[in-house]
């Protein structure tokens, strides 16, 4: 059975080699993550341990979904810093070991960083993906709305150019005051 936690920035530095490993991984399969391959397992186990700090700050969130002991996918929400963003937060690093894909992982981390991010009392989440990528059917049949795209925006993991495509999607309504200005969330993801 497969669990999903989320991880404090400690906890990301221990588990920091496991998710180089999914991370190396998904770049190996042609999923555009924002690495170029070949990547190597100690640069990806580096750059998941300097995410401690923004998480330990509560800038980031990071889930694991752990399949026995083996690290199976993960999900992090970036929280926007700006006074004006306040509402809303970025899906970054969605990751589903290739060996485990098309069982519904992908959604049920969706899922979780959508509960997360409405119990925060934050209404809108966005995220990009690489356009014709297998990741937009997820985002599609769980509700994301695409709202446009940009050419050659990030290279695939080969370094060619590719145009990336980018959605949002509502968690609730907006609560606005009086003024028409959005009300300020708790955050306390």
């Amino acid at each position: 059975m497969t669990e999903i936690v989320p991880v404090s920035g400690p906890e990301l530095v221990t588990y920091a080699d496991e998710l180089a490993a999914l991370l190396v991984e998904t770049v190996d399969d042609g999923a555009s993550v924002g690495f170029l391959a070949p990547l190597e397992r100690d640069a990806a186990a580096a750059w998941w341990r300097g995410r401690a700090a923004a998480v330990d700050a509560g800038h980031q969130r990071v889930w694991l979904a752990r399949d026995g002991e083996r690290v199976a996918g993960t999900i992090g929400l970036n929280l926007a810093p700006l006074p004006n963003a306040r509402h809303r937060a970025e899906v970054t690093k969605v990751m589903v070991r290739p060996s485990v894909r098309g069982r519904g992982l992908g959604r049920a981390l969706l899922g979780v960083a959508e509960r997360a991010t409405a119990g925060a009392g934050l209404k809108l989440l966005v995220l990009d993906t690489e356009t014709g990528s297998p990741a937009e059917r997820l985002y599609r049949s769980a509700g994301w709305t695409e709202c446009g795209s940009v050419p050659d925006y990030a290279g695939d993991p080969a370094g060619v150019l590719k145009p990336t495509s980018f959605y949002y999607k509502l968690i609730g309504e907006m609560d606005t005051g009086r003024d028409g200005r959005a009300a300020s969330p708790s955050r306390s993801l």
